[in-house]
């Protein structure tokens, strides 16, 4: 009993923690603010304010992080779809939840892949260090060469990277701004990027 009393109290301060952030975004003035179950009122604002601090979250991870049963999950996404809150982006086998008109095609593509490990190691990487090569990208992130290609090819596709005369981030200034905006929910490697992205910003194209 005493360990559900201590599950539903951290439920209650991370609904709390991202509800606040909820009820000042600039999208939370569509939130169903009249209704009359205040606690459903204060899960959504928590699942607003989760995606203005982690735009790009799949459906699983944001149930996860705010604690939330499927279900529930499920009925808010679809009450705040319906109030032209969020909006859903494929992004292959993931769904991928957005603040409604707050993204270009462009960002949702780019905070996708920089929601995944590998990618956002390359993406990182090469940010830091553009003239790095399959061999370097590959040592740095401790994958191999064929899995470094996999996802150059993917990345390429999706229109972030051009493997025209090696690899080269496509709009550099653009994906660094949102690894440098979002770079506390990604991780250690963004964060470290984010802090030297002063002396980064001076890309040519």
């Amino acid at each position: 009993m005493g360990e559900q009393s201590d599950v539903d109290e951290r439920k209650r301060a991370t609904l709390k923690r991202f509800a606040a952030v909820g009820a000042a975004s600039p999208f939370a003035r569509f939130a169903d603010v009249d209704s009359a179950d205040a606690g459903e009122s204060e899960v959504r604002d928590a699942i607003t304010g989760y995606l203005t601090a982690t735009p790009g979250a799949h459906f699983s991870k944001l149930r996860d992080d705010l604690k939330l049963g499927t279900g529930e999950t499920q009925h808010h996404l679809r009450r705040l779809a319906d109030d032209g809150s969020v909006e859903v982006y494929r992004d292959g086998d993931y769904k991928r939840l957005y603040p409604a008109g707050r993204f270009s095609d462009f960002e949702k593509r780019a905070l996708g892949y920089l929601r995944r490990e590998t990618p956002r190691g390359m993406l990182v990487e090469l940010l830091r260090t553009p003239e790095a090569a399959g061999s370097h990208l590959a040592d740095a992130l401790d994958v191999s060469r064929p899995t470094v290609s996999k996802y150059a090819g993917e990345l390429d596709d999706a229109g972030l990277l051009s493997r025209e005369d090696g690899y080269r981030v496509e709009r550099p200034e653009t994906v660094l701004m949102l690894v440098v905006r979002y770079a506390d929910s990604f991780d250690e490697s963004a964060a470290g990027l984010a802090a030297e992205a002063d002396s980064l910003v001076r890309f040519d194209g």
